[in-house]
């Protein structure tokens, strides 16, 4: 089993990655996104449900656009993963830049449980409002 502190640097190195692969596919979406088609969700059209997933990118928009309880309403999990991350990964990089005063972020396995958990919920909270009430999230 590896040690605690490998596991936080190949977490903090594999966030590194995400970041950079992040920047790169947000400049090309940025410079193409008029000619993207929108596709609708598969399971939505053709079941009449949400998805555990919908409301992902409209939330992962809102929150680039710094409307953090809009992200919220779409998405739970959007926000709540980038706090995660951001945390995760500024305290990592100041601890390694010789902030030692800076306690770097440790991960838990509860972090994932809770991202389960706030997936669901959101899942069967947006199901009942559109079957039972009729609210469709838009």
């Amino acid at each position: 089993m590896k040690k605690k502190a490998d596991l936080e640097t190949e977490l903090f190195h594999i966030g590194l990655i995400f970041l950079a692969a992040g920047a790169v596919l947000w400049t090309g979406y940025c410079l193409i996104r008029e000619q993207l088609p929108q596709l609708p969700c598969v399971v939505s059209s053709l079941l009449g449900i949400y998805c555990p997933g919908c409301g992902g990118t409209r939330a992962l928009i809102c929150l680039l656009h710094g409307k953090l309880l809009l992200s919220f309403w779409y998405h739970p999990l959007v926000p709540y993963t980038a706090i995660l991350f951001g945390g995760f990964m500024i305290t990592q990089a100041l601890n390694r830049l010789g902030l030692r005063r800076i306690r770097a972020w440790k991960f838990h396995s509860w972090y994932l449980y809770a991202g389960i958990a706030i997936t669901a919920g959101n899942f069967v909270i947006k199901n009942l409002l559109r079957i039972v009430w009729g609210i469709v999230m838009v």
